[in-house]
């Protein structure tokens, strides 16, 4: 099977991380944990863009030295990566010597392609976007111009290199054509291509106002514009310049995740600077929705940022993780709400998947010894259990390919709500007086379909569902998905059940 190479942005270092960084970063870790479940070699990569005009304000603003303030605010990305248990391969710091080398290289092949012309550049700025925008793009209020985000705008005149982009839109409008998926989802999709066809600009790429990026080479009055210093990342991380890097057979990425407010920068920027300088683009952008939080636009003015770190604290790691892709299709906008995270934890995790492992558990304890019952050809009664069980990996696999992870979930927690049925319908707690042949079969197959639903909940919940195969006894080496080909010997002794989640009695 070929590797696999999935990115998050790299955020920028501005300001600490909020549940927008924490629900991107995740997309990313489920996917990347699924494929590594498959038995697939998977490079997984995130960090931090600490250049630009708006971090060296930071900076002043903070009374710190720019490589200061982003060695502080960065470590702050990293310590996320910890809380929220992201698996992640490697973290890219555009600060790092290996990535001045990268886009420098980069900035070379394209020159030498003409693809990069001095010349001058006005019009409406946004210091926070880091991006121009045309006028039919603003809005103004109070004699304020605002950009499409809401960052206001300044008119800017000054010298600056030039990428030719104008010269690469049927290019990119071929690339999509010929990789529908490229650009995920489907309305996003439709967004880009409607602003290439509306006319591309070249593509102004070095600065001179401001001192606190990756030089220029041969021109050191200018440092590179944040795009395409920041964007080089994804490459950097896998070696280049040097194309026979350890690291290179994982490109060209596999999914860049994104939020949409940066999509045209992956989708159109990004590809054309791969094409112009001969490289590969990357085959998929997927570009997610937006939190809201009870209803409110999340703002630092209005004091309603969501901290991920304090959410994990205060109801735990996996509720937090499985709460966040399975309350909202991802790419789409969504509310964050309290009440609904306590719901989704008390009812699904706790009463349906928490309330079913510790009945069955508990069964085999008192009326099994403790050992695992025998395997048992399945009656006519357990094909409701057991049939769903064998195409659930597959399901479930071509769900998160498509980065469908509400749907992923709900297909696994409606077998689980099927096995809740059956044992509520088989009752093995009377089987043990009337029939306990049949009791020890049904709890092994009980057993069977809670091992396939933690195998495949392990992307999403790792320390809970480690906790639950733990108290299943499957050992460490058995819990990919092609294991679950393999049975649990008969007698294996498991450990007393304790409970996987604990219950929040309000929200607070």
């Amino acid at each position: 099977m070929s590797p696999i190479y999935l990115t998050t942005p790299i955020y920028y270092v501005n300001d600490k991380p909020h549940i927008g960084h924490a629900y991107t970063s995740l997309a990313t870790d489920v996917l990347a944990r699924w494929h590594r479940l498959a038995g697939r070699e998977v490079y997984f990569l995130t960090g931090t863009d600490e250049h630009g005009q708006k971090v060296e304000k930071a900076a002043q603003d903070a009374g710190e030295a720019p490589q200061a303030f982003t060695d502080r605010v960065s470590q702050a990305f990293r310590d996320l990566t910890h809380t929220m248990g992201f698996s992640n391969d490697g973290f890219i710091r555009t600060t790092e010597k290996r990535h001045y080398e990268a886009c420098q290289a980069l900035w070379k092949r394209l020159a030498e392609r003409g693809q990069i012309y001095l010349g001058a550049y006005e019009g409406w700025y946004a210091v926070r976007d880091e991006a121009f925008y045309g006028p039919d793009e603003l809005t103004e209020r109070d004699g304020v111009k605002y950009a499409p985000s809401g960052a206001p705008v300044e008119w800017v005149r000054e010298p600056s290199y030039f990428f030719r982009l104008s010269a690469w839109a049927d290019k990119l409008l071929e690339y999509y054509e010929i990789n529908p998926d490229f650009i995920a989802p489907s309305s996003r999709r439709n967004e880009v291509i409607s602003f290439i066809k509306s006319g591309l600009s070249d593509l102004s790429i070095s600065r001179t106002s401001f001192r606190w990026g990756v030089p220029v080479p041969g021109d050191e009055a200018h440092v590179m514009y944040v795009w395409l210093d920041a964007l080089t990342n994804y490459i950097t991380a896998m070696g280049y310049p040097d194309e026979n890097a350890a690291l290179w057979k994982f490109w060209p990425a596999d999914v860049h995740f994104v939020g949409k407010d940066i999509l045209r920068f992956h989708a159109i920027y990004w590809p054309a600077f791969l094409m112009a300088a001969d490289l590969p683009p990357p085959k998929r952008v997927f570009a997610h929705g937006w939190w809201t939080n009870e209803g409110q636009k999340i703002s630092k003015s209005l004091g309603n940022v969501i901290d991920p770190l304090a959410l994990v604290e205060e109801f735990g790691l996996d509720p937090v993780r499985y709460f966040l892709l399975r309350e909202v299709p991802f790419g789409q906008d969504g509310d964050f709400a309290r009440g609904a995270l306590v719901n989704r934890l008390n009812g699904e995790l706790a009463d349906v998947l928490g309330n079913l492992a510790n009945r069955t558990l508990s069964l085999i304890q008192r009326n099994c010894e403790g050992k695992l019952p025998a395997p048992a050809a399945p009656a006519e009664a357990d094909g409701a259990l057991l049939d769903p069980l064998t195409s659930l990996p597959e399901t479930v696999g071509k769900l998160l390919e498509s980065q469908q992870y509400h749907l992923a979930l709900e297909e696994i927690f409606a077998q689980v709500r099927g096995a809740n049925g059956y044992i509520t319908v088989q009752a093995p707690w009377a089987l043990k007086k009337t029939d306990p042949v049949r009791m020890a079969v049904v709890l092994r197959h009980l057993h069977t379909a809670l091992r396939a639903y933690a195998t495949v909940l392990q992307p999403f919940m790792p320390g809970s569902m480690a906790a639950l195969l733990d108290q299943l006894g499957v050992p460490p080496d058995a819990r990919s998905l092609a294991a679950l080909a393999l049975p649990l010997p008969e007698g294996h002794m498991l450990p007393p059940p304790s409970p996987l989640f604990r219950k929040v009695e309000s929200v607070g």
